[in-house]
C-alpha cells in the first residue's frame, strides 16, 4: 500500500513515498525546484537505488508533480510499477481557518474551504490547493486527504486565540490566532510521550519547534490550549527572518518615517527582520554561532534574543499549563543547536527543571532525554517527521472510507 505524500509551496514540490503495508518505510523522497523559473530541479532519492536528478523547464505545478510521478514509476530509478498502485495522496495544507479540526478526505467542499482560507495564508494555500488540482488531473480517481497546519490549535479556548481589536473583525474577517506547525507539535508531543513510557493524555507539555520558522505550543492533556503563532505564522518568537511579536507601534512608526506602503511593511517583518535583522549576517543558526565564537557582538545579541524570547513563552505556558512535566526541543535549530538549547534551560530551576549540559552536548539529530534524572520537568530532544504524520492520517482516512 503506498501513499506519496506532497507539501508543495509556490514556486517547489517536497514529497515522500511510503509503504504502509506493514508500518510506514520511506521507499523514496525529493523535491522539485524553481517551478515556474528557468533551470528548474527535480531530485529523486529512491530508497536502496542511486539517486536521480534532472534540470528542465517546469513551468507549473502540474508538469511538477507529473515529472515526480515519471521518476516514480522510471524502470531504473522508480520504486512503484505503476502510477495505480498509488493508493492515496496526503496532502500537507497550511492553513483550515476555523473549518478543519482534523485532517479531511478531499472532496468539492474541501477545496472551496481551503481556496477560501488562501487570504489568510496568501504564499501557502494556493500552492497547496494547486498541488490538489493536478493530482485531481494526473491520476484521476486517486483519493487524496488534507492535512492541516492549524488543525491541532483549534482546541485553543477563546481567551487565548482572540484578539482585543473590535469584535467586529472576529466577525467579519475571522481574525484571531490559529497557530502553526501543528503537525509537528502534535507528532513530538505524542513521540516523546511514548519515550518515557507516559500517557500523552495525562501530562503538560510544552513543545518548542525551532527552525527558520519557530514557534512554542502548551499542550494539556493531549490538546493545544496555546501557541505562540497567531493569524499569520510571523508572531510569537524571533525566526529566521520574522520579526515575531513586535509592538505594533514600531511598524506605524517606522512605515510613517520610512515611507512604507502595506507591502514594505510586509517585507520588512517577514523577510528581514530576525535574527537576519538583528546580525546582519545570516538567518542561519549555524551562521551566528561561528560568528558569535569569534565575538561578532550583533551576532551573540541575535542569539541571546532568540533563546530569551522562547525561555520566555516557556515560563508563559507553565503558568498557563500550571506546570511543566515535559519539555520538547524539535524542528533543525532544536534537534541540533546544543548551545541554544543550553541558553534556552538555563535559570529554570524554579520550575523544577534540572538541565543536564553534560547530555545536551552531545545531542544532535537524536530522541534523547538531556534533563536529570532528579529533574521534575523531563527535557528531550525529539526528531519531528510531518510526512509520517501526513502518510498514517492518510492511511486511516482512506481505510475507513473504503
Amino acid at each position: 500500500m503506498v501513499i506519496l505524500v506532497l507539501n508543495c509551496g509556490s514556486s517547489s514540490i517536497k514529497y515522500k513515498v511510503f509503504d504502509v503495508s506493514n508500518g510506514a518505510d520511506v521507499i523514496a523522497k525529493g523535491l522539485v525546484e524553481r517551478i515556474g523559473i528557468s533551470d528548474s530541479i527535480l531530485t529523486h532519492k529512491p530508497a536502496g537505488k542511486e539517486n536521480f536528478k534532472t534540470v528542465t523547464d517546469i513551468p507549473d505545478h502540474t508538469i511538477g508533480i507529473n515529472l515526480v510521478i515519471e521518476a516514480l514509476t522510471h524502470k531504473e530509478h522508480g520504486v512503484i510499477a505503476d502510477v495505480q498502485d498509488i493508493y492515496a495522496v496526503g496532502h500537507r495544507v497550511a492553513h483550515g481557518g476555523e473549518n478543519f479540526t482534523r485532517s479531511v478526505l478531499i472532496d468539492s467542499n474541501v477545496k472551496k474551504d481551503i481556496e477560501e482560507c488562501c487570504e489568510l495564508a496568501p504564499l501557502h494555500n494556493p500552492a497547496n490547493l494547486k498541488g490538489i488540482l493536478s493530482v485531481e488531473k494526473l491520476v484521476p480517481g486517486v483519493p487524496q486527504v488534507a492535512v492541516f497546519d492549524t488543525s491541532f490549535h483549534q482546541t485553543m479556548p477563546d481567551y487565548a486565540y482572540m484578539y482585543a481589536i473590535p469584535y467586529e473583525y472576529y466577525d467579519r474577517y475571522r481574525i484571531r490566532k490559529y497557530g502553526f506547525h501543528g503537525t509537528s507539535h502534535k507528532f513530538v508531543a505524542q513521540k516523546a510521550a511514548r519515550l518515557i513510557d507516559r500517557d500523552y493524555k495525562d501530562l503538560r507539555i510544552v513543545t518548542c519547534h525551532l527552525g527558520n520558522g519557530a514557534s512554542v505550543a502548551a499542550i494539556n492533556n493531549g490538546e493545544s490550549v496555546d501557541t505562540s503563532m497567531g493569524f499569520t505564522p510571523v508572531d510569537g518568537l524571533i525566526m529566521g527572518t520574522r520579526t515575531g511579536e513586535i509592538d505594533p507601534g514600531v511598524l506605524i512608526y517606522i512605515a510613517d518615517k520610512e515611507h512604507l506602503n502595506v507591502q514594505g511593511v510586509s517585507n520588512m517583518i517577514n523577510k528581514k527582520s530576525g535574527v537576519m535583522g538583528v546580525s546582519n549576517i545570516s538567518s542561519d543558526m549555524r551562521d551566528l554561532e561561528i560568528a558569535a565564537n569569534k565575538g561578532n557582538d550583533k551576532a551573540i545579541l541575535a542569539l541571546k534574543m532568540y533563546s530569551y524570547k522562547v525561555k520566555k513563552f516557556i515560563g508563559a505556558y507553565a503558568a498557563a499549563l500550571n506546570g511543566i512535566d515535559l519539555l520538547v526541543f524539535t524542528g533543525g535549530v532544536g534537534e541540533n543547536d546544543f548551545n541554544v538549547r543550553k541558553m534556552i534551560c538555563s535559570d529554570l530551576e524554579f520550575l523544577g527543571l534540572e538541565f543536564d549540559a553534560g547530555k545536551n552536548d552531545k545531542v544532535k539529530g537524536k530522541d534523547l532525554i538531556i534533563s536529570r534524572e532528579s529533574s521534575k520537568v523531563t527535557v528531550m530532544t525529539v526528531t519531528t517527521d510531518e510526512e509520517l504524520v501526513i502518510a498514517t492520517d492518510t492511511k486511516n482516512i482512506v481505510s475507513k472510507k473504503s
